[in-house]
């Protein structure tokens, strides 16, 4: 079967054997030796195609199990991949190492690139053989997070919700329908909590073990190594964070302030959160394959590659949009080297936020699609605080087409889109200044880590109350988020990435035809730059420098008057 025509369904990989790929590894480390540079750059796109098969595989494990977590034969083809996955990338790590730590350094620096050294040396510093064991056991860890919240049968208004459908009551007109459904959603929350706890302590235990092993400080710093950061680190994110809370903060009190005016209520409580006008929400009169017609017309009045990328997407059975029961939570893109496409897997819930969802991960399906030639493998994709930019400026660089999805709502769509982004900036901040609180002590118990969470949640988002609602009131607002379970100091990336959305929206507020090819250039360079002088690369201000944010906040307040 040829994997670049297959349909999804049809489309059956073999795992790795580890006994072959070790000994192509072997043949790769002797022939990087060698004095033949013709000969180490052909062993280097040996390994590189080997490592593309590899990931096609792991990604097919990952995506057939988050589509039904019931499934038996899936479930042992993730098992399979989450042991075998650290072994390969262990082997990875050896070629890294030998190119890094070899006489022709130098040789491959010129052939590939000072940045491709730079991001080779965070996975050759964390994927050791001391740890495979621990990172198979973390895989586990987290995929039995996965198994919990997707399994999930909620009991509301007449029928049987799963965690992601019933948080589509969150923008209902009917405020204490609201109120309910929260109640409901938390209470599950509230049942699984010494579950929730056990899961994230053996995490953090393990975390932690993994960094003494490794020698290092913390597993903060292994966390870091772990997200590719090049050209920053700790300090600079704490310094953005500050800035968030001194720009963003206050704006944020604001909206919900005007928000809560516009509403009649005395106070925004968490189930009012994503309602900003009165009456019905605007929401998309679609289902999920009427939504698909839409975006197709979409596309076609856009651009010609996402056109082209989401017919074939479509064809190919490489989207799986719709909420059902066994499903996995959230939604994700995920690029598959050897079928030449990527494939999106969203939970639409019948609200606006399905749009968003949709535009966001095909942001990541374009940019993977524009640069899947490059060369390594590494630079295909890039860091997270890189490719979510791809994500959330193809969000705002849509916003002229709104009305194929919300009709004469399409205004009510857009501002509430810019006041959620607004408002996502600070929340991002508190799940990283958490995990960095969580990290830095890891002997802290489940009491201690909530505890932890209502500080955070006080210092960035003070407009928040819970209420009497189970489990979120009591600091465990944070186990409904995934990224804390299974990708530790991923949720700062995304608002590092909306800063620069929110720049790429400024700039087309007045010329979006520039914008969109400044953006269409950006997803095709995919990972060959470091963060900072790929965002100027698109003509953006990096977020990491004096001044950017408070532009941004600065021009999301005009807008919104």
């Amino acid at each position: 079967m040829d994997p670049t025509r297959a349909r999804l369904a049809d489309l059956r990989l073999p795992a790795p054997d580890l006994t072959e790929v070790t000994a192509l590894v072997e043949g790769v480390l002797d022939d990087l030796r060698a004095a033949d540079a013709a000969r180490r750059t052909a062993a280097v796109r040996r390994w590189d195609a080997q490592r593309r098969r590899n990931a096609t595989w792991a990604s097919l494990a990952q995506i057939r199990f988050r589509q039904d977590t019931g499934d038996a034969a899936a479930r042992a083809e993730r098992e399979i991949a989450d042991a075998l996955v650290p072994k390969l990338d262990g082997l990875d790590a050896r070629v890294q190492r030998a190119i890094l730590e070899g006489p022709h350094r130098e040789a491959f620096a010129r052939e590939l690139g000072d940045h491709v050294l730079d991001l080779w040396a965070h996975p050759a510093a964390v994927n050791r053989p001391e740890v495979e064991d621990d990172l198979a056991r973390e895989n586990a860890l987290a995929a039995e997070y996965t198994r919990l919240m997707g399994s999930a049968r909620l009991a509301f208004d007449g029928r049987t919700h799963t965690l992601a459908s019933i948080r589509g009551f969150a923008s209902h007109a009917d405020r204490a329908l609201r109120e309910r459904a929260e109640r409901v959603r938390w209470g599950y929350l509230a049942e699984h909590a010494s579950e929730l706890d056990g899961l994230f302590d053996e995490l953090v235990a393990l975390r932690a073990g993994i960094a003494r092993k490794l020698g290092a400080a913390d597993f903060v710093e292994v966390g870091y190594h772990r997200m590719k950061r090049t050209g920053y680190g700790r300090s600079e994110v704490e310094t953005f964070r500050a800035q968030v809370r001194e720009h963003v903060v206050p704006l944020g009190a604001e909206i919900v302030r005007r928000q809560a005016e516009r509403l009649g209520i005395p106070k925004v409580m968490l189930w009012d959160e994503k309602v900003h006008e009165t009456g019905e929400p605007p929401v998309p009169q679609q289902d999920a394959e009427a939504l698909s017609d839409a975006a197709d017309g979409m596309f076609a009045d856009l651009s010609d590659p996402l056109t082209s990328l989401f017919r074939t997407m479509r064809a190919r059975g490489l989207l799986d949009l719709e909420s059902r029961d066994g499903k996995g939570m959230g939604g994700f893109c995920s690029f598959l080297p050897e079928v030449g496409a990527p494939f999106v897997f969203a939970n639409f819930d019948g609200t606006r936020g399905d749009v968003r969802v949709f535009t966001h991960e095909m942001g990541h399906a374009l940019q993977g699609f524009l640069s899947r030639e490059n060369f390594p493998y590494d630079v295909t994709r890039c860091p997270s605080e890189s490719a979510e930019v791809h994500s959330m400026s193809l969000e705002f660089l849509t916003w002229p087409l709104m009305e194929r999805f919300f009709d004469g709502r399409a205004d009510d769509f857009r501002r509430s889109h810019l006041v959620e982004q607004i408002l996502f900036l600070p929340y991002g901040c508190a799940v990283d200044h958490f995990q960095h609180m969580v990290y830095e002590r890891p002997e802290a118990g489940a009491s201690e880590r909530h505890a932890m969470w209502s500080e955070v949640s006080a210092l960035y988002l003070p407009w928040r109350d819970a209420g009497d609602l189970p489990h979120a009131s009591t600091g465990g607002f944070w186990q409904s988020q995934l990224h804390v379970y299974q990708y530790p100091f991923y949720y700062v990336d995304y608002v590092l990435a909306a800063t620069c959305a929110l720049q790429f929206w400024a700039r087309s507020l007045d010329d979006h035809e520039g914008a969109l090819s400044d953006y269409h250039a950006l997803c095709a360079r995919g990972g060959t730059l470091p963060f900072e002088r790929l965002v100027e690369s698109a003509g953006l201000r990096s977020p990491l420098r004096e001044g950017c944010l408070a532009d941004v906040v600065d021009a999301a307040a005009r807008w919104l008057g």
